[in-house]
C-alpha cells in the first residue's frame, strides 16, 4: 500500500500510455490546489505499444492504494475487459478496487476532484459516472 493520506486512489487505463498520462496530468490540474488524490495512469502496453496490460493496471493499482478504495476508470474496449478480469481475480487489484462506469476525460477530472475532496469510493463513483450528464451544446 503506498500513496494515499486517507484518499481514494484513480487509475486510468487507456489503450495509450499518452493519452492515459495526458488525461492523468488534465485531471490533477483542474482538481486545484490543497490535497490531490493520488492518480496513475496505466496506458499501453509495457513495451510502449497500444493496448493494455494488466500489469501495468495492477501496478498503478498498488501505486495509488491508500486503503481508501481504488476508482478504476477505462478508455474501452479490452481495456474494460481487462479490468474486469482482474478484478474477478480477486487478488490482482487492491482491496476495494473498482471498475467505475464513466466517460474517459470527463469522469476522470470528476473522480480526481471528488477523491482529492476527501470524497469516498461510493461518492468518486457517482461523480464520474454523473459525468455522462455533461452536455456540450
Amino acid at each position: 500500500m503506498s500513496g494515499g493520506d486517507g484518499l481514494v486512489g484513480i487509475v486510468l487505463v487507456s489503450h495509450s500510455a499518452r493519452v492515459a498520462e495526458s488525461v492523468a496530468e488534465l485531471a490533477r490540474g483542474l482538481a486545484g490546489g490543497g490535497a490531490l488524490a493520488p492518480v496513475a495512469p496505466a496506458g499501453g502496453t509495457p513495451d510502449g505499444g497500444l493496448g493494455t496490460s494488466a500489469e501495468l493496471i495492477t501496478a498503478a493499482a498498488s501505486e495509488v492504494d491508500g486503503g481508501a478504495g481504488v476508482a478504476v476508470l477505462v478508455d474501452l474496449g479490452s481495456a474494460v475487459l481487462t479490468v474486469k478480469a482482474l478484478i474477478a481475480e480477486g487478488d490482482e487489484l487492491p482491496a476495494g478496487a473498482r471498475l467505475v462506469d464513466a466517460p474517459f476525460v470527463e469522469g476522470a477530472v470528476a473522480a480526481v476532484v471528488t477523491a482529492s475532496a476527501g470524497g469516498d469510493l461510493d461518492a468518486v463513483a457517482t461523480a464520474a459516472a454523473e459525468a455522462y450528464g455533461y452536455r456540450k451544446e
